[in-house]
């Protein structure tokens, strides 16, 4: 079985399907995160420094792309109901502009057997349409329960930033940044296209375990990126060069984060998010790395 699963991953890239983002998109997508009136850089298209906070880079490949994967092809017991969102990895290639229309391509990247469960690494390129130029890759995994079974299989090569075991070094965070979520933040986070009722239909929420509906986890990822990037790169966009983090436990809204961050590099910050309400890790292996000249004068903390 192991060859005949290699065989299915394919290098040929599924798309490319396009999505056109404005500055309105940019707004509400800032402000999904927490964003605030007076932070003029990511709510007043009129601001000099205007612009999307980096993270909106996963939002593509919900448009039309993760769901033309043919991942049934590959794993012969997929159902996507079994599907759990494990590890987000993005990397930026250049900055987001203002407003832009892109152009996201997808292949499945690598398929491992865990037993009972599989795990599946897709991969999305992120293109201007104007340029060709890539704009952002990610790397998304998934852990497919009850999908296993079908034999092991040598794991593809892949970014080492993406399989990176970012554990937290032995004392104190360098930084550490809170935030309370609003209970209406899932709300208004679906509003950038991802409409799982999980995230807002109660009845559903409790048939998945959940007493209300949870936060989505690539807001408490965006939300958790804006923490770094506040706190290293005094919140500048472009100073992100890749977010990588495991998403270990949900998020309800209106609970309050803190992400707890530790220099490990000149160029590279690793960091945990933390739900102070229930002293819970939500993301894990987790860091972000930066541009050499961004970070550079972070060195003293090292």
């Amino acid at each position: 079985m192991r060859d005949s699963i290699g065989d299915k991953l394919s290098t040929t890239a599924i798309g490319p399907f396009e999505w056109k983002y404005t500055e309105r998109d940019v707004i509400l997508y800032n402000l999904s995160l927490g964003c605030h009136w007076h932070e003029q850089r990511y709510v007043n298209e009129t601001s000099t420094d205007f612009g999307p906070l980096p993270t909106l880079a996963v939002i593509p490949p919900y448009y039309d792309v993760l769901a033309s994967v043919p991942v049934s092809n590959i794993l012969p017991k997929y159902n996507p109901a079994m599907l759990l969102h494990g590890e987000q990895y993005l990397e930026m290639r250049a900055p987001l502009p203002a407003s832009s229309r892109l152009l996201t391509t997808a292949r499945v990247l690598d398929v491992q057997d865990k037993g009972k469960a599989a795990i599946v690494v897709i991969e999305t390129v992120t293109r201007s349409a104007d340029t060709g130029d890539i704009i952002a890759v990610n790397e998304i995994t998934s852990f497919m329960r009850g999908a296993g079974g079908f034999g092991k299989r040598p794991p593809t090569e892949r970014n080492a930033a993406a399989v990176a075991r970012n554990a937290p070094p032995e004392r104190p965070p360098d930084a550490t940044s809170e935030e309370t979520t609003s209970e209406d933040l899932a709300a208004l986070y679906r509003l950038n296209g991802d409409y799982n009722p999980l995230h807002i239909d109660p009845d559903f929420a409790e048939m998945g375990g959940f007493p209300k509906p949870i936060l989505h986890g690539l807001c408490t990822f965006g939300v958790t990126g804006k923490h770094v990037l506040q706190s290293f790169a005094g919140g500048n966009p472009a100073a992100l060069k890749s977010i990588k983090g495991r998403f270990a436990k949900h998020v309800f809204p209106g609970e309050t984060l803190r992400t707890e961050m530790w220099v490990v590099s000149p160029t590279k910050v690793v960091f945990q998010t933390r739900v102070v309400d229930r002293d819970t890790l939500a993301i894990t292996n987790a860091a972000v790395e930066f541009f050499q000249e961004i970070l550079a004068q972070q060195s003293s903390k090292l």
